[in-house]
């Protein structure tokens, strides 16, 4: 018998036939009919406990399998109760019942004369008050009880008495032919189990949460039983293997004998097809048979599908399983000799694809075994470049277990813990690397690996991390490393990553040595990487040519190393063509691949859209990452994310929020060292002084990090804030120290690095400059930049320090374009304070601002950058190459835009663009 103790959650259709069931007038009979599991008793309950508040006598009797043979033996456990109230039925029916309840000798009655016997013993009983009979597990009826009672249930019109038999699906029973309506009890709804799952298990992480679901697939009593066992098991470690292949769930008894008796009773050839489906990953339903890819094909198996076990995909004509549990329960009730045969021969099947070929050979693999071993570590490597490093930690795992050889052994335990900290497994990786040290040995660089990266990421430990790391390559290089080596990059790439943390010059120049002292032993990569992440001002150039050349081959890149790749990107300004790629790739390594690569992806993704004027998204992308790193406990980067969200938050004009995450990270990272997050924190107060107007903080924050005229070495925010400490000094009336500062960029070469240091480079010397033509040649070299328009916020910044400009030098037309263009921009980008500056600046240029931005308000932000170019006097072509677009598009954009600026042709573009006749 099924019994659920819960809320009918998700039944809202289901009680309301219910109630009208028992509160409707007449006699009546309702089946309720279901899978295992899917809740029937709970509804039982429910109407029972609906008749007695509406003073019904309840009845109720429930199925035993075991006495599904035994003649009458439902009908006595239905009808016991009522057999005192036999007296006053007249004899020839109360002959009838006693015959059936062993009282009296005789012939058995027909089942007319009992049916009709027991129709008028439940009208006596129910002559008072109404009376409910609920019978569970109806399919154990034995076959004369099913057939009084189908005769009674058909014939309950108009009496007091109601008749409700819960039927489980899928297995025969005499109701089927009774005849009796039946109402179906369908498995919840998705958004009713995950209530169900949320009421009753509290607090589940994402990952079990999901699995249970997917298990239950809306089965309230798998819903309700599943959560603890699985737990027990340790599946909710997030260790566990993600792969082609199906990794049973642990069923407790209670839900193994829903399918087991069926499974039990089938021929050992279907059971072994079936067993291999299962461990194949088959899917369960028609439904999602699809999504889990090419399986194996059971055969031979109509005997499982008659049972209710299989069904059969109407598209491909494959045998799939009904359910889930069904196929956990195969694999359950098979012994550990059955599996590892079933896995052998589906080795043998899928011997051309290399991830379901180790999986089963890893199964079914018992002694080592050094061709199993290298097997799996291809499949490993094949996983991680599709997103499965939770996979690979497994599969290289078993790899070492497999091998035959120390050697190779601890190389592959160095492997898998070094994939376990990129998935952000880093009390897994160490415990790989203990594993496999020998007592009084010399740590191996593979558990310096594990440890330093633990210290670096849990707690932002960038000394105690560098000393050992630094320890660990001078002992290789010690100790013969004549070559690039697996482990030596992984080291010295670490070591790069602590360093750029710590943006200290004395570290930064140790490293170089070390480097320099390693030779040829240093792949390119970490070269790259050493010049991007230290110091762009000193080692930047070229640095964006060499990154092309690696993103060529980007989609066979592992995920750490595209990581590393990208944040090479992002301090030379070319994020944009390389953040298609992080988004396609950054949600499976949240789910089953290198989480810590994945939280970098997304920080990464935030920095562009942050460059490109995508604030709302940035924002959500912040947001996103901040709850990943914090439910992987990883300080560093929660506090790298808080660091972000400042920025973005003083650019928007949210200064107090944008204070509040400064004082956080500056609080957590300068004890620590961390200057990397330290001189983002100062970035976060000089961008929120300015935003408020308040130059003099401003420039006290900028000069925190660089002073004027220079670039502090190692210092990432030196070259980035080069606009704003050229700001805050001419708002405060230091004209010397801005042009000194802007001319040092100049000679720094910091055009050459990137695209937006050559933008910010260019406004700063404009700025700066005394000369009024050169000031208009370098806004015009800024404001006609290739990349301008790819960071919007420092063009509408330069834009409107132009404005003013012309405005004071009285070509107040041309102010009013520049200064229009930089309110727009503002209003898009969501800086209320930046905008409400430049509406100011329109006002005092003399025109009103709604009139100023009307004309222009009508044009897409395309459109108006076309028109803006020809304006200037660019032909087609040359609109086209420096919008990417061909002639032909620029042409049919500037014939939309002449009637919305209601002109003719293109020599009245400027005018109209301007909102005058002529410059005043």
């Amino acid at each position: 018998m099924e019994s659920i103790d819960a809320p009918l959650i998700g039944r809202e259709h289901e009680r309301e036939v219910l109630s009208a069931f028992v509160t409707d007038a007449g006699g009546r009979a309702l089946v309720l009919r279901g899978e295992p599991g899917v809740g029937k008793s709970a509804l039982l309950d429910h109407v029972t406990r609906l008749a007695s508040a509406e003073q019904y006598q309840v009845v109720r009797a429930a199925g035993v399998e075991a006495e599904s043979g035994l003649p009458f033996a439902g009908l006595h456990q239905l009808l016991y109760p009522l057999l005192p109230h036999t007296h006053r039925l007249d004899h020839r029916h109360r002959e009838a019942l006693d015959v059936v309840f062993g009282r009296s000798g005789g012939p058995p009655p027909s089942v007319m004369s009992l049916g009709i016997a027991v129709l008028d013993l439940l009208s006596l009983v129910a002559s008072p008050v109404p009376l409910l009979l609920a019978l569970d597990d109806g399919q154990w009826f034995d076959t004369a009880s099913t057939e009084v009672c189908g005769f009674v249930g058909r014939r309950l019109t108009g009496s007091s008495v109601r008749l409700v038999v819960g039927l489980r699906s899928g297995v025969p029973s005499g109701f089927d032919t009774a005849a009796l309506p039946e109402l179906a009890v369908p498995t919840l709804s998705e958004e009713a189990a995950g209530q169900l799952l949320d009421l009753r298990n509290p607090g589940l992480g994402p990952r079990i949460r999901r699995l249970v679901l997917n298990e239950a697939r809306g089965n309230p009593l798998a819903l309700l039983e599943l959560p603890p066992h699985v737990l027990r098991s340790g599946r909710a470690a997030g260790n566990q293997q993600e792969s082609p292949g199906y990794t049973p769930v642990p069923l407790p008894l209670r839900l193994q004998q829903v399918y087991g008796a069926r499974i039990e009773a089938l021929g050992p050839a279907v059971r072994v097809e079936l067993l291999r489906g299962a461990l194949d990953g088959v899917g369960a339903d028609a439904v999602t048979s699809h999504a889990y890819g090419v399986r194996y094909h059971m055969r031979d198996a109509d005997e499982a599908a008659a049972c209710g076990l299989l069904d059969v995909d109407p598209l491909s004509g494959d045998f799939v399983f009904r359910h889930p549990l069904v196929r956990s329960t195969v694999v359950q009730m098979a012994t550990p000799n059955e599996r590892r045969a079933a896995h052998a021969a589906l080795a043998r099947v899928h011997h051309e694809d290399v991830e379901r070929r180790a999986m089963h050979l890893a199964a079914s693999t018992v002694d080592p075994d050094e061709e199993v071993a290298a097997v799996l570590e291809a499949a490993a490597d094949s996983a991680t470049l599709r997103g499965g490093s939770l996979a690979a930690v497994a599969w290289l795992t078993r790899a070492a277990e497999l091998s035959e050889g120390h050697q190779q052994r601890s190389r592959r335990l160095g492997n898998a813990s070094f994939v376990a900290g990129q998935a952000g497994l880093l009390d897994r990786a160490q415990q790989l690397v203990r594993s496999d040290a020998a007592p009084g040995t010399d740590r191996s660089p593979a558990s310096v690996l594990a440890s330093a990266y633990a210290a670096l990421y849990d707690d932002g430990d960038v000394r105690s991390s560098r000393r050992q790391v630094t320890a660990a390559v001078e002992h290789l290089r010690d100790t013969g490393a004549q070559e690039p080596s697996e482990v030596l990059t992984r080291l010295v790439n670490l070591l790069l990553a602590i360093d750029q943390y710590a943006s200290d010059e004395p570290s930064w120049q140790r490293t170089h040595q070390l480097l320099d002292s390693l030779g040829e032993s240093v792949p390119a990569s970490c070269r790259t990487y050493e010049d991007a992440w230290s110091d762009v001002v000193r080692r930047g150039a070229g640095v964006g040519e060499r990154l092309e050349t690696a993103l060529a081959d980007v989609h066979r890149l592992e995920p750490w190393e595209t990581t590393r790749l990208g944040v090479a990107a992002y301090h030379v300004d070319t994020l944009g063509r390389f953040r298609p790629h992080l988004q396609r790739t950054v949600d499976r390594e949240v789910e089953t691949g290198a989480v810590a690569s994945a939280m970098t992806m997304l920080h990464l993704i935030m920095l562009d859209q942050m460059a490109v004027g995508e604030w709302d998204e940035a924002e959500g992308t912040g947001r996103r990452v901040l709850e990943l790193t914090t439910s992987h406990q990883n300080a560093l980067f929660v506090h790298h994310t808080r660091a972000y969200l400042g920025l973005l938050a003083a650019m928007r004009g949210d200064t107090d929020r944008a204070r509040r995450l400064q004082a956080a990270v500056d609080t957590w990272a300068r004890p620590r060292g961390v200057g990397f997050l330290t001189q983002i924190a100062d970035a976060i107060g000089t961008a929120a002084a300015l935003t408020e107007g308040d130059y003099e903080a401003a420039y006290l924050h900028a000069i925190g990090i660089t002073p004027p005229g220079s670039f502090t070495p190692y210092a990432h925010q030196a070259p980035r804030t080069l606009l704003d400490l050229v700001e805050a000094a001419l708002h405060t009336g230091r004209t010397e120290q801005a042009r000194h500062h802007a001319l040092a960029a100049h000679r720094a070469g910091l055009p050459a690095v990137s695209p937006r240091l050559a933008l910010i480079t260019y406004g700063a010397l404009a700025l700066t400059a005394t000369d009024p033509a050169e000031a208009d040649e370098l806004y015009r070299r800024a404001e006609t930049h290739p990349a301008a328009d790819s960071f919007p916020f420092e063009l509408a910044r330069i834009r409107l320090a132009h404005g003013v400009r012309l405005r004071h030098t009285r070509a107040r037309g041309a102010a009013r374009l520049a200064l229009t263009l930089a309110a727009e921009a503002f209003d898009r980008l969501g800086t209320p304070p930046w905008a409400e500056r430049a509406r100011a600046e329109l006002r005092a240029a003399g025109a009103p601002v709604s009139a100023a931005t009307a004309g222009l308000a009508t044009l897409t932000w395309q459109e108006r950058r076309i028109a803006d170019l020809a304006a200037g006097g660019l032909t087609n072509k040359e609109i086209g190459v420096r919008m990417h677009l061909s002639p032909r598009t620029v042409s049919s954009h500037l014939y939309r835009i002449f009637p919305k600026l209601g002109i003719t042709s293109r020599a009245a573009l400027r005018d109209a663009l301007s909102g005058l006749p002529d410059d005043e």
